[in-house]
């Protein structure tokens, strides 16, 4: 992994928080009628994304459930390039249900470079 991986990592890590911050007390009903909060959270999932990108291109060889990564990966790009497609209810919902593994792998990830 180049020098450049633990930066991505605290950067995908960093998205994953505030996200998960933002719909923390959150409903969906809520979330459904707050633009700000939406367009908050797709930021951050657009961050995620493009950390997890660069991050697959430096390193293939990741120790991350392939799917976890491409995740976050294709999220971003249906939020970017599909913007008028984009599914709130499902954005909410992987916030919620699939980004803590994601951040699990990542943190593991990042502690192991951290202890070579």
């Amino acid at each position: 992994m180049t020098d450049k991986a633990p930066k991505l990592l605290v950067d995908a890590l960093g998205a994953i928080g505030a996200a998960r911050e933002f719909l923390a007390t959150t409903s969906l009903e809520h979330y459904l009628v707050d633009k700000m909060r939406r367009s908050a959270v797709e930021r951050q999932l657009e961050i995620l994304g493009e950390a997890c990108a660069r991050l697959a291109k430096l390193d293939l060889d990741l120790p991350i459930q392939p799917g976890n990564l491409w995740l976050a990966i294709g999220l971003r790009n249906r939020i970017i390039h599909g913007y008028d497609a984009v599914d709130d209810e499902i954005v909410y919902q992987t916030v919620k249900d699939d980004l803590p593994l994601l951040e699990a792998e990542l943190v593991e990830l990042l502690n192991l470079r951290s202890a070579r």
